[in-house]
């Protein structure tokens, strides 16, 4: 049996090179394509693939609230982070999110194939690069007393600010997730509370410095 694929970065042309390579192997097909990880969480709903093969810094849903919904809402399926960022944000943010993998882009393709064929069962896979980051990190911990800890956003809040970091009005966001703009309202000044910050901007910065979206 195939282990069913669903694609999910913004680019195009990476998706499509990324789908070539993948159906060179007979074990492996892909299902479905998204460029959005609001649309990744639809599609993985409706075609339950195996594995969705995530980027992160995406516009409308970031790769790793993508990912807790799909975990949410389709246990089953399996996530594998492919981005370019090895910051330390975006691979424990990824985890936490419940994906099983993170590579680089940089990586080579093999790696990938590796990496499905070992997530698909049930086993985690984290490139080398990223394996020396968290062990770097864990180490550094034990000989540091740990800083206090941010103000925790709920995952709504976090997707709230991540759509007006990037720029959509308060009723255009209400739209997109199907509340009232007074919903809007009370989760940005709840998300200002949490964070102490005072104006908009600061909030972008804040929004961009997490990895809730990006520059791009």
């Amino acid at each position: 049996m195939k282990t069913r694929i669903l694609l999910v970065d913004d680019h195009k042309v990476f998706r499509e090179g990324l789908r070539a390579l993948i159906e060179h192997h007979e074990d492996l097909e892909v299902v479905g394509e998204a460029e959005t990880g609001r649309i990744a969480v639809t599609m993985a709903c409706e075609l339950k693939p195996d594995i969705a093969i995530m980027d992160i810094a995406m516009p409308d849903l970031n790769g790793i609230e993508a990912t807790r919904q799909i975990q949410a809402r389709v246990p089953e399926t399996k996530v594998i982070a492919l981005s370019m960022h090895s910051d330390k944000r975006f691979v424990s943010g990824m985890f936490q999110a419940g994906a099983l993998g993170y590579l680089l882009k940089a990586s080579a393709f093999e790696e990938l194939i590796q990496a499905t064929r070992t997530v698909v069962n049930n086993r985690h896979y984290v490139s080398q690069k990223i394996a020396d980051s968290i062990v770097g990190d864990y180490a550094r911990q034990l000989t540091q007393v740990a800083p206090e800890n941010h103000a925790s956003l709920s995952p709504r809040e976090r997707e709230v600010l991540q759509l007006l970091a990037e720029g959509h009005s308060t009723k255009e966001v209400a739209e997109r997730l199907h509340v009232s703009t007074n919903t809007i309202e009370t989760h940005r000044g709840r998300i200002m509370e949490k964070l102490n910050i005072h104006t908009f901007a600061s909030l972008v910065k804040y929004a961009i410095r997490e990895g809730l979206t990006s520059l791009e």
